[in-house]
């Protein structure tokens, strides 16, 4: 345990605890991403904390650190329920998400500004036969993505950005499920985004971006 002085104050912090519930948390997210925790499930504390070895304080901690976060429903006698993505918020995501990316998109091309070489270096990732899983898949895309906003150098935008990524991931494993063949689309439809953005050209990037960033009538459907 470590003392930290603040002003009056002197604040404890439990390096232990904090790991533990740190570990909680990446079990169940995990668990969750690689779709081994499957929408609908119910988790108890106890199951939890048996499966990783810590108390149940610090995973009913993580349990609502994930339900902050929407990945989970805390239900009262039942336990911390894996959430389903609804249409309206997978809409909603989207919207929010052309909205901060179109202005990202339209800043690099008047600006005339070179695509991030991490941009290329992820999407080459994403390309590689064969090299990522599902998940892995969903956390480069999101990379990908936000490596634009971040190029940008705004501070705001980029913690906006930011605080999309757990919906961003779970709208995209709902997709994924609901279409499986959609990732070949989505890779070409980076190459092109990439491909017009080092030619600044902005009426096909947001023409492409908007295309992209569309929610698709056969996912919402499945939905509900």
């Amino acid at each position: 345990m470590q003392q930290i002085i603040s002003g009056s104050e002197t604040v404890l912090l439990d390096r232990d605890s904090a790991s533990a519930r740190d570990r909680a948390y990446a079990f169940v997210r995990d668990g969750i991403l690689q779709r081994t925790i499957i929408v609908g499930a119910f988790l108890e504390e106890e199951q939890v904390s048996t499966a990783i070895g810590v108390s149940r304080t610090p995973v009913r901690e993580a349990f609502h650190r994930l339900a902050a976060e929407r990945w989970l429903e805390l239900v009262p006698r039942r336990g911390a329920m894996v959430r389903q993505v609804t249409a309206q918020e997978l809409v909603e995501v989207y919207e929010v998400r052309r909205l901060l990316e179109g202005h990202a998109v339209r800043q690099l091309c008047l600006s005339r500004q070179s695509v991030p070489a991490l941009s290329r270096a992820l999407l080459d990732a994403m390309c590689a036969d064969g090299a990522e899983t599902i998940e892995q898949h969903v956390s480069l895309d999101q990379q990908f993505h936000r490596s634009l906003v971040a190029t940008l150098g705004n501070a705001v935008l980029t913690e906006m950005y930011d605080s999309l990524r757990a919906r961003q991931q779970q709208v995209a494993l709902c997709a994924f499920a609901a279409d499986p063949g959609r990732l070949q689309t989505i890779l070409n439809e980076h190459l092109m985004l990439l491909g017009a953005l080092t030619r600044f050209d902005l009426t096909e990037a947001e023409a492409i971006l908007s295309v992209h960033l569309q929610p698709l009538a056969g996912i919402l459907s499945r939905l509900g």
